[in-house]
């Protein structure tokens, strides 16, 4: 006999490479003591949380992140998706055929009693990146993790055992998912403080015969360009953006 898992809801986790989490760790500090550095960003998300400071490129630490891991690690979910898939049923998602977005990046703060309810987010692929962590939050308890929630409720009685699932937040660890994954984050107890960095990425399309947009490992190291509008791709000459002047998408504020 054979168990099979159907229908899997995929999620990339990885590592930050060595020495880029103590920038990521001075940038935050630096952020967080001086509140006149960055936004509020707390009007536009779920979170209940101590403070949310909106990034962005004039960051180089930030530019560094996203053209380095996240926009990288965003491609590498698309394309192990899409590879599992008939070539008939990729659609626009052949390399070369598709850009890769940052919509935003914003850095959380999270203190006792804080919590994030359950919620998702706008665009195509979102992600958190833990930067600093408390040590009570370790695993034997709720307090702190990172729940992914399944399309039905957590029910042991009936056996939907899998509709949730909790990650042990670890600096220097991110992950990424599609944006409509469901998502919370419970309080903690005690002393310290929880730090993580969160992200949305558009994925854009280009028409079949158009003109390709360049992948995100084709993007010089450190290149972080302002993109136009959606839904106009992103310029040739590169797919790493953050745009600060577009219209947010829905489904996180």
């Amino acid at each position: 006999m054979e168990m099979l898992e159907l229908f899997p809801r995929y999620v990339l986790t990885g590592t930050l490479p060595v020495g880029t989490l103590e920038p990521l760790l001075s940038l935050a500090e630096r952020v967080l003591a001086d509140t006149g550095l960055t936004s509020d960003a707390s009007a536009k998300l779920a979170g209940q949380l101590q403070q949310q400071r909106e990034l962005g490129p004039q960051f180089p630490e930030i530019t560094a992140l996203c053209s380095e891991v996240v926009l990288p690690a965003c491609e590498r979910w698309l394309r192990h998706v899409m590879e599992r898939q008939p070539p008939q049923g990729r659609g626009p998602w052949h390399p070369g055929r598709y850009g890769l977005q940052m919509i935003d990046i914003w850095l959380n703060s999270q203190q006792a009693g804080d919590y994030n309810p359950v919620h998702t987010h706008g665009g195509s692929f979102s992600g958190v990146l833990f930067l600093k962590v408390p040590p009570q939050i370790n695993g034997t308890s709720f307090d702190g993790q990172l729940c992914f929630h399944g399309p039905e409720e957590w029910h042991i009685q009936s056996f939907r055992t899998g509709m949730a699932h909790y990650v042990q937040p670890v600096p220097g660890t991110f992950y990424v998912f599609p944006a409509w994954q469901p998502h919370s984050v419970p309080p903690f107890r005690g002393e310290g403080e929880r730090w993580s960095l969160a992200f949305n990425v558009q994925a854009v399309p280009t028409p079949p015969g158009g003109q390709g947009v360049p992948t995100a490992a084709a993007v010089p190291r450190g290149r972080l360009e302002v993109g136009p509008a959606m839904p106009v791709p992103p310029p040739a000459s590169g797919n790493v953006s953050l745009s600060s002047t577009r219209k947010r998408p829905g489904g996180f504020a």
